[in-house]
């Protein structure tokens, strides 16, 4: 079966979805002993969070990219995860979707939200057909999924330096069988209309 080309596959439950991010050791060991972002998180910043585990080791390197050594699974409200997916645009401009390019940067200036729809990757990080759902969050949405959308961070560090471990040893199924469980995410029929180009 024809994976459709943009689609959102998460770790979710009926109330949650797992999204991941990679930072230092500082402010991801915080996290996840305490379940929240420390002070030195900057809520004024743009954060992106990506539903896709092998995404983020492409992204971080398997945790070996400089300031992206702690991985960090985070689990959020799924009320959360698609008020950010309805209020957002994307990151880039594209003529199917926007009436001009100054309407595209006034969407982007005032949304809380951004999507990019990067290449998903296999377990080598080669790219797929498919692409695969990068959210970036910031002021309100930044400060919401920090104060209010978090129900848990869990350091997965030592997960996916051993999935790595297994791949540079050609053990691929050995690696599948670690990776978290993602599977299509329900969404509402119209809710990413306007994030498909």
């Amino acid at each position: 079966m024809t994976r459709p080309r943009f689609e959102i596959r998460a770790r979710y439950t009926d109330s949650t979805v797992t999204v991941y991010q990679a930072y230092t050791p500082g402010i991801g060991r915080a996290a996840a002993r305490t379940g929240r972002f420390p002070a030195e998180w900057k809520r004024d910043r743009m954060t992106w969070v990506k539903p896709s585990f092998l995404w983020m080791m492409y992204r971080c390197g398997w945790g070996t990219e400089e300031n992206q050594e702690t991985v960090l699974a985070v689990d959020i409200t799924r009320d959360g995860f698609e008020w950010a997916l309805r209020r957002a645009c994307l990151s880039h401009y594209a003529e199917v979707l926007h009436a001009d390019r100054g309407t595209w940067r006034d969407q982007v200036r005032e949304a809380p939200a951004r999507v990019q729809w990067d290449p998903e990757r296999d377990l080598r990080l080669q790219p797929l057909p498919h692409r695969s759902l990068q959210l970036g969050l910031v002021g309100e949405a930044a400060r919401l999924y920090a104060d209010e959308w978090i129900v848990s961070v869990t350091d997965v560090t030592a997960l996916a330096r051993t999935v790595h471990a297994h791949v540079r040893d050609g053990e691929l199924d050995a690696a599948r069988g670690l990776l978290p469980g993602e599977r299509p995410y329900p969404v509402r029929d119209g809710t990413l209309d306007h994030l498909m180009r």
